[in-house]
């Protein structure tokens, strides 16, 4: 390719992550319709190889063996040694395929969908310019629409010394080919909690979180922060909340790739003359939309993403709000509705759906159509031990809401089901009900085991279940899911006083 080069397709995505790549399918799949993803990295994005797909392959063994030594039977059988850490690594980096995104691409042109390398951004009404990593530059036209889906970056916080100690962020702690000895994680949130559970694990023999707020895991009920930091504490973590870094110092500090340990010991300073050294910092504290060299004032954006945050805002059906002719959509992480990756993948799909209606001369109405789930119905699993699994809103917020909140919570260890999974389970479940309409607004379980059951939650939610039809949902047993009886005994039991 030389010079300029100008191309057509009914649909340009740029970012070829899980969001992009659903809603390129989703507006093109069964159709005549042309689509091209433009990424600069891998295809497939954060989730397959720096997110969710290392980070759960990590886990997974931790809590196997966690299991294993908490079954009789098991438990005297279980070397002390623990995990094969190099078996382990292995098994990650067979789940991100060693970074290597040809079998993305190969699915991405199976299903009719274009794949150009390069760094996308906006150049006005339905135009997206490419710049390749050899400086070239061609300019992509969109027949129907454009769809960003960019994302969004590990967040470092402005901590005098941070940026310059080269700290681990997810990518590397997802990646690492190294186990430091001493490791210290900023933040306390989902990635913080889930990254010291496996690093716990690989073998770290000093591990300190340490979060500004006054507990782990802010945004789920306060029970579940709490057994966590019990947990993390029993193997052996320090977790320090209410504390903040002030200045951080490294010794010698080298880029030496992700997942390698960048220099010599890093020094944290909390005040009051306290600190912490480590080996490697961990920084969990927090994620930015990729927003920037977008073209956006290109088409009249700027200021309003800027007011934003960094966010792109959309309505409901994904389209762009102050961009008008319903050309431009935006999915994933850079709309800031929902950070997580299946709701990206079902912003998409609603945005994918929404352009082949719009392609086929379509009125783009109907349920399926529009967004209900990323403002209140955000299901959500931590992969610590216990696990944490939720969805819609906490006590504290549905009350923030103004609704009039009732709630019942039981302890997981009462259900047979649970019993059998773990011996000595430790688990805790709470649902939040809409008093005057007798339906869930949220739900939480913490326990071994209970990321399988909050699909269930999700259903009753966003389909306005009553409670009273929930006696009709009948568990299987014995399985964990009969939590949803004893909850419901629970609340009978208060109700008759």
């Amino acid at each position: 390719m030389s010079g300029r080069e100008v191309d057509t397709w009914d649909v340009v995505v740029i970012g070829g992550g899980s969001a992009g790549e659903n809603a390129a399918d989703y507006a093109i799949h069964g159709s005549d319709r042309t689509a091209v993803i433009v990424e600069s990295e891998l295809v497939g994005g954060e989730c397959s190889y720096w997110a969710c797909m290392p980070s759960k392959a990590l886990l997974r063994p931790v809590e196997v063996l966690d299991t294993a030594r908490h079954l009789g039977g098991l438990s005297t059988r279980i070397h002390a040694r623990g995990l094969d850490v190099k078996a382990v690594l292995a098994r990650r980096d067979s789940f991100t395929s060693h970074l290597d995104d040809s079998g993305q691409v190969k699915w991405a042109t199976g299903a009719g969908i274009d794949v150009i390398r390069g760094a996308g951004r906006l150049r006005g009404v339905k135009a997206v310019e490419v710049t390749t990593g050899e400086g070239l530059t061609r300019t992509l036209h969109a027949r129907h629409a454009v769809v960003v889906a960019t994302g969004s970056s590990a967040s470092l916080p402005p901590v005098p010394g941070l940026a310059e100690a080269l700290p681990w962020t997810s990518r590397d702690v997802t990646n690492l080919h190294q186990v430091p000895r001493r490791v210290a994680i900023l933040g306390g949130g989902v990635v913080a909690c889930e990254a010291a559970t496996w690093l716990l694990g690989l073998g770290v023999q000093e591990l300190t979180v340490i979060d500004v707020g006054d507990r782990v895991l802010a945004r789920a009920e306060p029970f579940a922060g709490e057994m966590v930091r019990a947990s993390l504490e029993a193997l052996g973590a320090r977790v320090l909340t209410g504390t903040t870094v002030t200045s951080v110092s490294r010794a010698s500090a080298k880029d030496n790739g992700i997942g390698h340990i960048n220099g010599g010991a890093v020094t944290l300073h909390l005040g009051r003359r306290r600190t912490v050294v480590v080996d490697e910092l961990v920084v969990a504290a927090g994620r930015t939309s990729n927003s920037t060299d977008l073209g956006l004032e290109t088409v009249g954006l700027a200021d309003a993403v800027a007011q934003s945050h960094g966010s792109i805002r959309t309505n409901d059906r994904l389209q762009v709000e102050g961009v008008s002719g319903s050309w431009l959509y935006a999915v994933g992480d850079i709309n800031g509705r929902a950070l997580l990756t299946h709701m990206g993948k079902y912003q998409a799909r609603i945005a994918g759906a929404v352009i082949a209606a719009r392609a086929d001369g379509k009125r783009a109405t109907g349920k399926e159509l529009r967004d209900r789930a990323s403002g209140r119905v955000v299901p959500s699993v931590t992969f610590t031990s216990p696990e944490v699994a939720s969805v819609g809103l906490t006590e504290s917020a549905a009350r923030d809401v103004g609704i009039d909140v009732e709630t019942v919570e039981v302890d997981l260890a009462s259900v047979a089901g649970a019993s059998l999974l773990h011996d000595d389970y430790s688990g805790r479940a709470k649902l939040v009900i809409d008093r005057a309409r007798d339906t869930l607004v949220g739900a939480t379980f913490v326990g071994a085991g209970t990321a399988e059951l909050i699909h269930s939650a999700t259903v009753a939610i966003i389909g306005g279940v009553t409670v009273a039809d929930l006696w009709h949902a009948v568990p299987s047993y014995p399985t964990v899911s009969e939590v949803w009886l004893r909850l419901l005994e629970a609340r009978r039991r208060a109700a008759r006083g």
